[in-house]
């Protein structure tokens, strides 16, 4: 089991581009440094969507790795999301990871698997190999349950044992299935650290796990890391307030039209907050409606975070 704790707030950061489409490391940078400075953070994961990390090559992904490590300084672990569909492919993604000098790997199922469905003891075998051929610790990663790439809970229990694994990232969005799920693998995995991504409902997820996984902490990391405290501590009524108080923001991000739309958002909260001088995205994202920027100024405001 890696000695990695992940028990807290774990933002997805936004990959900063200049306006001419590179990736922009100064920014990206400071962002790492800013998120790694706030208390209650306790590792950044890059590559991920919220990183548009699939939309990178493979240098570019290497090296958005290497300036985090290098902005963070050690204080937090750097994550890196795992997204290539064949296990040979993944394999090789995550040696450049390590080489890279990430702690540990997002998992991402092969993407095939979205449309179709996977084979009963094919995710088992592409965290086992992954893990073996490279070292890196790794993190399941639990797909919604709208898409056949949602694990079901012999499948998760299976991964969760193995000795590579040590968190599970959890987005499966149906409330009957995290209820009677979850604490299965508490109890059958009491060393796994268990984490929500549930970005746009986070208070219902809150009060069952040890942190939150989400691309929502790069934008809102002060106020997440306060509700994730109200949730361990079972405190209903303080993560109520912080989840209202937050919930125009919430909207205004990821309540859109598509949930990739949320990266735009957040890039766009970000540049409001003074933390990222462009809301550049890279194809396929497109930019949001012109009046999205001030619908995201008005609730960052409402959530007192400028």
């Amino acid at each position: 089991m890696s000695s990695i704790d992940l028990r807290g707030l774990v933002p997805a950061p936004v990959t900063p581009f200049t306006p001419d489409g590179a990736v922009d490391h100064a920014a990206l940078a400071d962002l790492g440094r800013w998120l790694a400075g706030v208390a209650g953070v306790k590792g950044l994961v890059c590559l991920g969507h919220a990183g548009e990390g699939t939309y990178l090559t493979s240098a570019e992904q290497q090296a958005v790795i290497r300036t985090l490590v290098t902005a963070v300084d050690g204080a937090i672990p750097i994550i890196a999301g795992i997204t290539g569909e064949g296990t040979h492919v993944s394999v090789e993604e995550s040696r450049r990871a390590v080489a890279a000098g990430a702690s540990a790997g997002l998992v991402y199922p092969s993407h095939g698997w979205l449309r179709f469905g996977f084979q009963a003891g094919a995710p088992q075998e592409r965290y086992r190999v992954l893990h073996e051929e490279s070292g890196l610790p790794l993190i399941l990663f639990q797909y919604p349950d709208v898409t056949k790439a949602s694990y079901d809970l012999e499948t998760q229990l299976e991964i969760a044992a193995q000795p590579g694994v040590f968190a599970t990232k959890n987005g499966v969005r149906n409330m009957r299935r995290w209820d009677t799920e979850i604490p299965v693998l508490r109890r059958e995995n009491p060393e796994l650290q268990i984490l929500t991504c549930h970005d746009e409902y986070l208070l219902h997820t809150m009060f069952d796990v040890d942190g939150a996984l989400v691309g929502y902490g790069s934008l809102a990391p002060e106020p997440l890391v306060r509700l994730i405290a109200a949730g361990m501590a079972g405190d209903y009524p303080a993560a109520r307030r912080i989840h209202d108080q937050l919930l125009p923001l919430t909207k205004a991000v990821y309540h859109r039209g598509s949930h990739m739309e949320g990266t735009v958002a957040l890039k766009l909260g970000l540049v409001a907050r003074g933390v990222l001088p462009s809301a550049t995205v890279r194809s396929p994202l497109l930019p949001l409606v012109a009046s999205a920027a001030d619908e995201i100024t008005i609730a960052l405001k409402h959530a007192d975070l400028i």
